[in-house]
């Protein structure tokens, strides 16, 4: 497999032996007497060896079977339902499948992946979506069309209408299956499924497969082929996974120690939970000097789509996003992602560290966790049985002696649930009356910024609330009690 890999052109010229193995299949393309367009077009792209879910989905689709796939982001999937779907289309301008995807960005994407598999068919693809022109939309479709690819909300409303006739649609495939799930579009899919009914094959593919979706899929594929793993633990790639607890005070210190050992060809994709951190984040890192985009559903579809395509060319390095505006960004150059926010849930967490070590390639995914985010962490690594190494940050690299981005005392992070931080005093006494006069007395502290206090005759920890915590750190360094000079410090 590596030798046929190293004469496959440049999409796998960086694949180790080892890499390739794990990527590829022993089954070639050229295996299945595919059609002459397809065939040169893969030819074209530099490709031998197909995927594993391209092996075991492909045959069976191209037999006219029902398939339910599971597959990971990157893994070809495309290719697996794109093959069938254009070897049973033909252009005669009536629109023969149906593909719907959860956004406007892998909506897009599908359709160029579709456009060049096809190679010289003449086939004919109207991408629909939402933010778009309706009247513009609805001209295109008037003038005919072979394969439509869509999300769900815009191919009701032009079903509705009468710019889309699904009646006639005899191939239909499901992308991203889980997504769609978590983005409440289930109802939108069975609408479309009870229009279909001229429907011969439906191909459903997701990256993970929740109780909901199989009951789902069940509902309308009464016969399918299942194409999937038993074990979860291939669904999560083959990348090296970090994590660095850290308060979120500092999260920004640790991404400067990673964006600044980047090297000209890194890519770099960092997830955040909200929109508004895009924007803070990307404000942040133009302040520290560093180069980053942001991404995410607010910002106009045009410049959207223009951000993913300077992103996919590489002109882009760094880009920050959120999790449904990140959907479109599948770019086999991505070296690197980042979790600055830890996801919610665990489907998330594979979906964002699948958009790096595609196709085999290296890849590494760094997360911080700060403490609210633990739980989380500990849910997702136990959830999917991964080995994520807990690290400190990245050292500065050699001749660098300066952080790109100050630490600061984190003081939330330092604190519990009440928000008290423990001090430790090097005190000579007993008495938590004398201790707590001490303490208010030569920091000014009033009596409700002080917590609990423990004394054993030779320390004291005293809870101090974090608003207070500095300021009393600095005042009660190097105050003298009962004749000794007192030591004051956080304690672990």
């Amino acid at each position: 497999v590596a030798e046929g890999n190293a004469r496959s052109g440049d999409l796998l010229n960086e694949l180790t032996p080892m890499s390739a193995t794990n990527a590829l299949s022993t089954v070639r393309f050229s295996d299945w007497d595919l059609s002459s367009n397809i065939a040169n077009a893969i030819s074209s792209k530099g490709w031998d060896f197909v995927t594993p879910i391209q092996a075991d989905s492909i045959p069976l689709a191209r037999a006219g079977k029902d398939i339910v796939g599971q597959a990971r982001t990157g893994s070809g999937k495309t290719v697996a339902f794109g093959i069938p779907i254009i070897e049973n289309s033909q252009p005669t301008g009536q629109t023969q499948a149906l593909v719907l995807c959860p956004t406007r960005e892998l909506a897009t994407q599908v359709s160029e992946e579709l456009q060049w598999l096809q190679g010289d068919k003449g086939l004919k693809f109207v991408t629909v979506y939402g933010g778009t022109d309706l009247e513009k939309q609805a001209k295109v479709l008037d003038a005919g069309c072979d394969i439509i690819v869509g999300t769900p909300g815009r191919v009701i409303d032009m079903s509705k209408r009468g710019h889309i006739d699904l009646e006639h649609i005899t191939h239909f495939a499901l992308d991203e299956a889980d997504r769609m799930l978590d983005m409440g579009f289930f109802p939108d899919i069975l609408w479309c499924l009870e229009r279909l009914t001229s429907r011969k094959q439906t191909l459903l593919f997701s990256a993970t497969f929740p109780q909901e979706v199989l009951e789902a899929a069940n509902e309308f594929i009464s016969d399918a082929e299942h194409v999937m793993s038993e074990d979860l633990d291939v669904e999560v790639p083959e990348i090296d996974q970090y994590m660095v607890r850290i308060g979120r005070a500092n999260k920004l210190w640790v991404l400067g120690r990673i964006m600044i050992r980047l090297t000209k060809e890194d890519q770099v994709l960092i997830f955040t939970n909200t929109k508004r951190m895009v924007d803070l984040l990307v404000e942040r890192l133009e302040r520290h000097r560093f180069s980053a985009t942001g991404l995410h559903g607010d910002m106009p579809q045009n410049r959207r789509e223009r951000i993913i395509s300077d992103f996919r060319e590489g002109k882009t390095r760094v880009v920050v996003a959120t999790d449904v505006a990140a959907r479109g960004l599948d770019v086999d150059g991505v070296t690197m992602v980042v979790n600055y926010d830890i996801p919610n849930d665990s489907e998330s967490y594979v979906h964002r560290i699948g958009r790096t070590g595609r196709m085999g390639r290296k890849g590494e995914a760094w997360s911080f966790v700060s403490g609210e985010d633990a739980p989380n962490m500990t849910k997702i690594i136990s959830t999917w049985n991964m080995v994520v190494n807990e690290v400190d940050a990245p050292a500065l690299p050699d001749g660098v002696d300066r952080d790109p981005v100050r630490k600061q005392m984190d003081w939330g992070e330092n604190a519990d649930v009440f928000g008290m931080v423990p001090l430790r005093l090097s005190i000579d006494a007993t008495s938590k009356l004398e201790i707590h006069n001490f303490v208010t007395s030569e920091a000014r502290l009033p009596d409700l910024a002080i917590g609990q206090i423990l004394a054993d005759g030779t320390q004291a920890i005293v809870e101090v609330h974090r608003e207070k915590a500095q300021h009393a750190l600095d005042a009660l360094k190097g105050k003298a009690f009962n004749g000794a000079q007192v030591n004051a410090e956080i304690a672990n």
